[in-house]
Protein backbone atom coordinates (compact mmCIF):
# COMPACT_ATOMS: atom_id res chain seq x y z
CA UNK A 1 0.00 0.00 0.00
CA UNK A 2 1.08 3.55 -1.19
CA UNK A 3 1.03 5.79 1.92
CA UNK A 4 3.58 8.39 0.84
CA UNK A 5 1.94 11.82 -0.45
CA UNK A 6 5.02 13.65 -0.83
CA UNK A 7 8.45 12.82 0.52
CA UNK A 8 8.59 12.17 4.17
CA UNK A 9 4.95 12.97 4.21
CA UNK A 10 2.75 9.66 4.78
CA UNK A 11 -0.62 8.32 5.79
CA UNK A 12 -0.66 6.42 9.14
CA UNK A 13 -4.59 6.48 9.67
CA UNK A 14 -6.53 3.51 9.99
CA UNK A 15 -8.85 1.62 7.32
CA UNK A 16 -12.65 0.85 8.68
CA UNK A 17 -13.60 -1.97 6.35
CA UNK A 18 -16.48 -3.27 8.57
CA UNK A 19 -17.92 -0.22 9.93
CA UNK A 20 -21.61 0.48 8.59
CA UNK A 21 -23.39 3.03 10.80
CA UNK A 22 -21.71 6.40 11.08
CA UNK A 23 -24.42 8.23 13.69
CA UNK A 24 -27.54 7.43 11.23
CA UNK A 25 -25.70 7.54 8.06
CA UNK A 26 -25.24 4.01 6.45
CA UNK A 27 -21.60 3.55 5.51
CA UNK A 28 -22.13 0.47 3.14
CA UNK A 29 -18.75 0.88 1.80
CA UNK A 30 -16.81 1.28 5.20
CA UNK A 31 -14.62 4.23 5.87
CA UNK A 32 -11.33 5.16 6.78
CA UNK A 33 -9.86 7.29 9.41
CA UNK A 34 -6.95 9.43 8.16
CA UNK A 35 -3.90 11.04 9.70
CA UNK A 36 -0.84 12.05 8.92
CA UNK A 37 2.99 12.54 9.82
CA UNK A 38 5.30 14.65 8.37
CA UNK A 39 9.05 14.07 8.71
CA UNK A 40 11.25 17.12 8.98
CA UNK A 41 13.11 19.13 11.69
CA UNK A 42 10.11 18.58 14.11
CA UNK A 43 8.59 15.63 13.32
CA UNK A 44 4.36 16.74 13.25
CA UNK A 45 1.69 14.78 13.31
CA UNK A 46 -1.93 15.65 11.45
CA UNK A 47 -5.23 14.29 13.53
CA UNK A 48 -5.67 11.21 15.24
CA UNK A 49 -7.83 8.46 14.56
CA UNK A 50 -11.31 6.61 16.28
CA UNK A 51 -10.66 5.71 19.91
CA UNK A 52 -10.42 1.94 19.38
CA UNK A 53 -8.22 2.24 16.28
CA UNK A 54 -5.04 4.48 18.08
CA UNK A 55 -2.81 1.38 18.42
CA UNK A 56 -2.39 0.89 14.53
CA UNK A 57 -1.76 4.65 14.55
CA UNK A 58 0.77 4.66 16.93
CA UNK A 59 2.70 1.86 15.20
CA UNK A 60 2.54 3.34 11.79
CA UNK A 61 4.18 6.47 13.30
CA UNK A 62 6.83 4.11 15.34
CA UNK A 63 7.42 2.30 11.84
CA UNK A 64 9.01 5.45 10.66
CA UNK A 65 10.40 7.36 13.52
CA UNK A 66 10.52 7.82 17.13
CA UNK A 67 7.51 8.39 19.22
CA UNK A 68 9.90 10.57 21.26
CA UNK A 69 10.83 12.73 18.46
CA UNK A 70 6.99 13.74 17.88
CA UNK A 71 6.84 17.86 18.56
CA UNK A 72 3.29 18.93 17.18
CA UNK A 73 0.19 16.97 16.70
CA UNK A 74 -2.58 18.77 15.12
CA UNK A 75 -6.15 18.16 15.53
CA UNK A 76 -8.29 19.36 12.95
CA UNK A 77 -12.02 18.66 14.26
CA UNK A 78 -12.77 17.15 17.67
CA UNK A 79 -15.36 15.03 16.84
CA UNK A 80 -14.29 11.26 18.11
CA UNK A 81 -13.78 9.69 14.64
CA UNK A 82 -11.06 12.18 14.46
CA UNK A 83 -10.01 12.44 18.16
CA UNK A 84 -10.71 9.10 20.14
CA UNK A 85 -7.37 7.86 19.94
CA UNK A 86 -5.75 11.67 20.74
CA UNK A 87 -5.49 9.95 24.75
CA UNK A 88 -3.41 7.15 23.39
CA UNK A 89 -1.36 9.05 20.88
CA UNK A 90 -0.55 11.82 23.40
CA UNK A 91 0.75 9.18 25.78
CA UNK A 92 2.50 7.55 23.89
CA UNK A 93 3.99 10.93 22.09
CA UNK A 94 5.56 11.87 25.51
CA UNK A 95 7.14 15.21 23.78
CA UNK A 96 4.30 16.60 21.45
CA UNK A 97 2.58 19.39 21.96
CA UNK A 98 -1.23 19.23 20.86
CA UNK A 99 -1.84 22.07 18.36
CA UNK A 100 -5.39 22.98 17.06
CA UNK A 101 -7.47 26.46 18.10
CA UNK A 102 -9.03 27.91 21.29
CA UNK A 103 -12.54 26.31 20.74
CA UNK A 104 -10.95 23.02 20.01
CA UNK A 105 -8.95 22.75 22.96
CA UNK A 106 -12.58 23.63 24.68
CA UNK A 107 -13.99 20.59 22.68
CA UNK A 108 -11.37 18.29 23.80
CA UNK A 109 -11.10 19.09 27.05
CA UNK A 110 -15.03 18.09 27.41
CA UNK A 111 -14.33 14.70 26.07
CA UNK A 112 -10.93 13.59 27.49
CA UNK A 113 -9.28 14.16 30.91
CA UNK A 114 -6.36 16.38 29.29
CA UNK A 115 -4.83 16.89 32.51
CA UNK A 116 -0.89 16.11 31.09
CA UNK A 117 -1.52 18.07 27.70
CA UNK A 118 0.80 20.34 26.43
CA UNK A 119 -1.00 22.86 24.25
CA UNK A 120 -0.39 25.46 21.28
CA UNK A 121 -3.73 27.24 20.81
CA UNK A 122 -3.16 28.50 16.86
CA UNK A 123 -5.90 31.04 15.56
CA UNK A 124 -6.58 31.60 11.67
CA UNK A 125 -3.53 32.97 9.66
CA UNK A 126 -0.90 31.36 12.19
CA UNK A 127 2.34 29.64 10.96
CA UNK A 128 3.91 26.79 12.75
CA UNK A 129 7.77 26.20 11.54
CA UNK A 130 8.40 22.32 11.09
CA UNK A 131 11.64 22.94 9.46
CA UNK A 132 11.91 23.09 5.86
CA UNK A 133 8.52 23.07 6.09
CA UNK A 134 5.64 24.86 7.76
CA UNK A 135 1.89 24.66 9.09
CA UNK A 136 -0.49 27.15 8.15
CA UNK A 137 -4.13 27.07 10.54
CA UNK A 138 -7.45 28.48 8.70
CA UNK A 139 -10.64 28.62 10.71
CA UNK A 140 -13.22 26.83 9.05
CA UNK A 141 -16.31 27.12 11.12
CA UNK A 142 -19.38 25.28 10.97
CA UNK A 143 -17.50 23.01 8.52
CA UNK A 144 -18.82 21.35 10.35
CA UNK A 145 -18.37 21.85 14.03
CA UNK A 146 -17.57 25.73 15.44
CA UNK A 147 -14.08 24.43 16.10
CA UNK A 148 -12.57 22.92 12.50
CA UNK A 149 -10.16 24.15 11.11
CA UNK A 150 -7.82 23.38 7.93
CA UNK A 151 -4.14 22.78 8.24
CA UNK A 152 -1.86 24.20 4.75
CA UNK A 153 1.62 23.13 3.83
CA UNK A 154 2.39 25.87 1.43
CA UNK A 155 5.65 24.60 0.30
CA UNK A 156 4.36 20.76 -0.52
CA UNK A 157 0.91 22.82 -2.44
CA UNK A 158 -0.85 20.25 0.40
CA UNK A 159 -4.20 20.73 2.08
CA UNK A 160 -5.02 18.92 4.95
CA UNK A 161 -8.91 19.34 4.81
CA UNK A 162 -10.55 17.87 7.31
CA UNK A 163 -13.98 15.87 6.78
CA UNK A 164 -14.37 18.85 3.48
CA UNK A 165 -13.96 16.35 0.60
CA UNK A 166 -13.74 13.37 2.28
CA UNK A 167 -15.54 9.85 1.76
CA UNK A 168 -16.87 7.29 4.00
CA UNK A 169 -15.08 4.85 1.75
CA UNK A 170 -12.83 1.97 2.58
CA UNK A 171 -10.12 1.08 -0.12
CA UNK A 172 -6.82 -0.55 0.14
CA UNK A 173 -5.55 2.70 -2.22
CA UNK A 174 -5.20 5.93 -0.85
CA UNK A 175 -5.67 8.24 -3.55
CA UNK A 176 -8.09 9.51 -6.25
CA UNK A 177 -6.48 8.03 -9.28
CA UNK A 178 -6.31 4.19 -7.72
CA UNK A 179 -9.98 4.32 -8.20
CA UNK A 180 -12.55 4.56 -10.34
CA UNK A 181 -13.66 8.20 -9.92
CA UNK A 182 -17.53 7.45 -10.59
CA UNK A 183 -17.21 5.83 -7.18
CA UNK A 184 -14.98 7.89 -5.46
CA UNK A 185 -17.35 10.98 -6.42
CA UNK A 186 -20.84 9.23 -5.70
CA UNK A 187 -19.32 8.66 -2.08
CA UNK A 188 -18.11 12.06 -1.68
CA UNK A 189 -21.46 13.43 -2.68
CA UNK A 190 -23.63 10.76 -0.22
CA UNK A 191 -20.66 11.77 2.19
CA UNK A 192 -21.97 15.55 1.66
CA UNK A 193 -25.42 15.00 1.30
CA UNK A 194 -25.58 13.10 4.89
CA UNK A 195 -23.26 14.92 6.96
CA UNK A 196 -22.67 18.96 5.64
CA UNK A 197 -25.61 19.33 3.55
CA UNK A 198 -27.48 21.71 6.04
CA UNK A 199 -23.89 24.12 6.57
CA UNK A 200 -23.96 25.50 2.61
CA UNK A 201 -23.55 28.64 3.00
CA UNK A 202 -19.79 28.33 6.17
CA UNK A 203 -18.49 25.60 3.18
CA UNK A 204 -19.38 28.28 0.36
CA UNK A 205 -17.27 30.41 2.66
CA UNK A 206 -14.60 27.63 2.97
CA UNK A 207 -14.61 27.08 -0.56
CA UNK A 208 -13.31 30.77 -1.27
CA UNK A 209 -10.94 30.39 1.62
CA UNK A 210 -9.50 27.49 -0.33
CA UNK A 211 -9.52 29.31 -3.99
CA UNK A 212 -7.01 31.67 -2.49
CA UNK A 213 -4.07 28.69 -1.96
CA UNK A 214 -2.04 27.20 -4.27
CA UNK A 215 -3.10 23.36 -4.18
CA UNK A 216 -1.93 20.26 -5.52
CA UNK A 217 -3.45 17.87 -3.48
CA UNK A 218 -6.28 18.13 -0.61
CA UNK A 219 -6.05 15.37 1.87
CA UNK A 220 -9.19 14.58 3.87
CA UNK A 221 -10.06 13.02 6.94
CA UNK A 222 -11.66 10.28 5.56
CA UNK A 223 -11.61 8.60 2.11
CA UNK A 224 -9.59 8.80 -0.70
CA UNK A 225 -6.38 12.16 -1.60
CA UNK A 226 -6.92 14.19 -4.39
CA UNK A 227 -4.33 14.38 -6.32
CA UNK A 228 -5.31 13.89 -9.79
CA UNK A 229 -9.46 15.07 -9.42
CA UNK A 230 -8.95 18.55 -7.28
CA UNK A 231 -11.10 20.38 -10.16
CA UNK A 232 -13.95 17.64 -10.23
CA UNK A 233 -14.39 18.02 -6.71
CA UNK A 234 -14.08 21.95 -6.33
CA UNK A 235 -16.80 21.75 -8.72
CA UNK A 236 -18.40 19.46 -7.34
CA UNK A 237 -18.84 21.28 -3.76
CA UNK A 238 -19.97 24.80 -5.59
CA UNK A 239 -22.93 22.70 -7.12
CA UNK A 240 -23.29 20.65 -4.05
CA UNK A 241 -23.26 23.89 -1.59
CA UNK A 242 -26.50 25.42 -3.49
CA UNK A 243 -28.12 21.89 -4.25
CA UNK A 244 -27.75 22.96 -7.79
CA UNK A 245 -31.26 21.23 -9.00
CA UNK A 246 -30.83 18.96 -11.60
CA UNK A 247 -33.33 17.51 -14.18
CA UNK A 248 -34.50 15.23 -11.78
CA UNK A 249 -37.41 14.52 -9.79
CA UNK A 250 -37.86 12.20 -6.46
CA UNK A 251 -41.19 10.01 -5.95
CA UNK A 252 -40.74 8.80 -2.30
CA UNK A 253 -43.87 6.80 -0.43
CA UNK A 254 -44.90 4.82 2.62
CA UNK A 255 -48.25 2.99 2.30
CA UNK A 256 -50.28 0.88 4.10
CA UNK A 257 -52.17 -1.20 2.71
CA UNK A 258 -51.76 0.14 -1.10
CA UNK A 259 -53.82 2.90 -1.98
CA UNK A 260 -50.66 6.03 -1.42
CA UNK A 261 -48.43 3.44 -3.47
CA UNK A 262 -51.03 3.28 -6.33
CA UNK A 263 -51.09 7.61 -6.15
CA UNK A 264 -47.37 7.08 -6.24
CA UNK A 265 -46.59 5.04 -9.50
CA UNK A 266 -49.06 7.21 -10.81
CA UNK A 267 -47.28 10.67 -10.10
CA UNK A 268 -44.49 8.92 -11.34
CA UNK A 269 -45.98 7.90 -14.69
CA UNK A 270 -46.78 11.63 -15.30
CA UNK A 271 -42.94 12.58 -14.35
CA UNK A 272 -41.58 9.93 -16.88
CA UNK A 273 -43.53 11.70 -19.82
CA UNK A 274 -40.78 14.12 -19.55
CA UNK A 275 -37.06 13.55 -20.33
CA UNK A 276 -35.23 14.09 -16.57
CA UNK A 277 -34.02 11.57 -14.08
CA UNK A 278 -37.09 9.50 -11.96
CA UNK A 279 -36.63 8.29 -9.03
CA UNK A 280 -39.08 5.89 -7.01
CA UNK A 281 -38.87 5.00 -3.25
CA UNK A 282 -40.83 3.26 -0.66
CA UNK A 283 -39.04 4.41 2.55
CA UNK A 284 -40.07 1.25 4.38
CA UNK A 285 -37.93 -0.53 1.84
CA UNK A 286 -34.98 2.41 1.18
CA UNK A 287 -32.78 3.90 3.34
CA UNK A 288 -32.95 7.73 3.98
CA UNK A 289 -28.69 7.65 3.68
CA UNK A 290 -29.62 7.04 -0.29
CA UNK A 291 -32.99 9.37 -0.28
CA UNK A 292 -30.99 12.36 1.10
CA UNK A 293 -27.83 11.65 -1.47
CA UNK A 294 -30.48 11.84 -4.10
CA UNK A 295 -32.78 14.56 -2.63
CA UNK A 296 -29.03 16.96 -2.46
CA UNK A 297 -29.26 17.69 -6.12
CA UNK A 298 -33.14 16.96 -7.16
CA UNK A 299 -35.30 19.50 -8.83
CA UNK A 300 -38.27 18.57 -7.84
CA UNK A 301 -39.80 15.82 -5.27
CA UNK A 302 -43.22 14.28 -4.20
CA UNK A 303 -43.71 12.50 -0.56
CA UNK A 304 -46.51 10.59 -0.42
CA UNK A 305 -47.70 9.33 3.30
CA UNK A 306 -51.08 7.21 4.32
CA UNK A 307 -52.47 8.07 7.44
CA UNK A 308 -51.77 6.31 10.72
CA UNK A 309 -52.96 7.31 13.97
CA UNK A 310 -53.88 10.54 12.75
CA UNK A 311 -50.09 10.98 11.76
CA UNK A 312 -47.65 9.88 9.16
CA UNK A 313 -46.26 5.75 8.78
CA UNK A 314 -43.55 5.82 10.80
CA UNK A 315 -40.70 5.48 8.49
CA UNK A 316 -41.71 8.42 6.72
CA UNK A 317 -41.93 9.87 10.01
CA UNK A 318 -38.20 9.17 10.76
CA UNK A 319 -37.16 9.94 6.90
CA UNK A 320 -38.82 13.26 7.14
CA UNK A 321 -36.55 14.05 10.65
CA UNK A 322 -33.54 13.08 9.20
CA UNK A 323 -34.60 15.33 5.75
CA UNK A 324 -35.25 18.32 7.73
CA UNK A 325 -32.15 17.88 9.63
CA UNK A 326 -30.20 18.19 6.69
CA UNK A 327 -32.06 21.32 5.27
CA UNK A 328 -32.05 20.61 1.24
CA UNK A 329 -32.65 23.73 -1.05
CA UNK A 330 -34.16 24.69 -4.25
CA UNK A 331 -36.73 22.28 -4.60
CA UNK A 332 -40.28 21.90 -5.54
CA UNK A 333 -43.01 19.88 -5.13
CA UNK A 334 -46.09 18.62 -2.76
CA UNK A 335 -47.57 16.11 -0.99
CA UNK A 336 -49.74 13.12 -1.10
CA UNK A 337 -51.70 10.19 1.00
CA UNK A 338 -54.70 8.39 1.44
CA UNK A 339 -56.53 8.99 4.91
CA UNK A 340 -59.98 6.71 6.07
CA UNK A 341 -62.16 8.58 8.38
CA UNK A 342 -60.05 11.17 9.31
CA UNK A 343 -58.50 13.77 6.66
CA UNK A 344 -55.95 14.79 9.41
CA UNK A 345 -52.45 13.22 9.22
CA UNK A 346 -50.86 11.46 6.54
CA UNK A 347 -50.26 14.11 3.74
CA UNK A 348 -51.12 16.71 6.14
CA UNK A 349 -47.81 15.84 8.37
CA UNK A 350 -46.39 15.27 5.21
CA UNK A 351 -47.19 19.18 3.83
CA UNK A 352 -46.07 20.24 7.10
CA UNK A 353 -42.78 18.77 7.07
CA UNK A 354 -42.19 20.11 3.75
CA UNK A 355 -42.89 23.91 4.79
CA UNK A 356 -40.01 23.45 7.70
CA UNK A 357 -37.98 22.51 5.24
CA UNK A 358 -38.61 25.45 2.85
CA UNK A 359 -39.69 23.58 -0.26
CA UNK A 360 -42.11 25.70 -2.62
CA UNK A 361 -45.10 23.74 -2.86
CA UNK A 362 -46.73 23.51 -6.42
CA UNK A 363 -50.24 22.86 -5.05
CA UNK A 364 -51.94 21.76 -2.23
CA UNK A 365 -51.95 18.27 -0.50
CA UNK A 366 -53.73 15.62 -2.99
CA UNK A 367 -55.52 13.29 -0.33
CA UNK A 368 -57.56 9.78 -1.62
CA UNK A 369 -60.21 8.19 1.03
CA UNK A 370 -59.07 4.82 1.09
CA UNK A 371 -58.72 2.98 -2.60
CA UNK A 372 -57.93 6.35 -4.93
CA UNK A 373 -60.17 6.43 -8.04
CA UNK A 374 -59.53 6.45 -11.71
CA UNK A 375 -60.09 10.14 -11.43
CA UNK A 376 -57.74 10.94 -8.74
CA UNK A 377 -55.00 8.92 -10.35
CA UNK A 378 -55.24 11.08 -13.26
CA UNK A 379 -54.81 13.80 -10.88
CA UNK A 380 -51.52 12.19 -10.13
CA UNK A 381 -50.41 11.57 -13.30
CA UNK A 382 -51.17 15.62 -14.05
CA UNK A 383 -49.38 16.53 -10.98
CA UNK A 384 -46.18 14.78 -11.93
CA UNK A 385 -46.21 16.02 -15.47
CA UNK A 386 -46.21 19.70 -13.63
CA UNK A 387 -43.00 18.21 -11.59
CA UNK A 388 -41.77 16.54 -14.90
CA UNK A 389 -42.09 19.76 -16.69
CA UNK A 390 -40.47 21.97 -13.96
CA UNK A 391 -37.60 19.79 -14.08
CA UNK A 392 -36.84 19.32 -17.71
CA UNK A 393 -36.09 23.17 -17.80
CA UNK A 394 -32.42 21.99 -15.41
CA UNK A 395 -31.32 19.94 -18.76
CA UNK A 396 -28.08 21.10 -20.10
Amino acid sequence: MNTELREGINWVGYIDWTVRDFHGYKTESGSTYNAYLIEDEQNAVIDGVKGPYAEYQINRIAARVELESIKYVVCNHAEPDHSGGLPDLMKACANAVLVCNAKCKDALEKHYDTSAWTWQVVDDGDTISLGKRSLTFINTPMVHWPESMFTFVPEEKLLFSMDAFGQHFATAFRFDDEEPLDVIMHEAKAYYANIVMLYGRPIAQTLAKAAELDIEMIAPSHGVIWRSHIKEVLEAYRQWVVCKPEPKVIVMYASMWGATRKMAEAILEGVQEFEVEARFYSVDATHSTTIATEVLDCAAIAIGSSTLNNSLMPNMAGVLCYLGGLRPTNKKGFAFGSYGWSKRGGASEVEERMKDMKIELTLEPIRSQYVPTPELLEKCREAGRELGKYAEQYKD
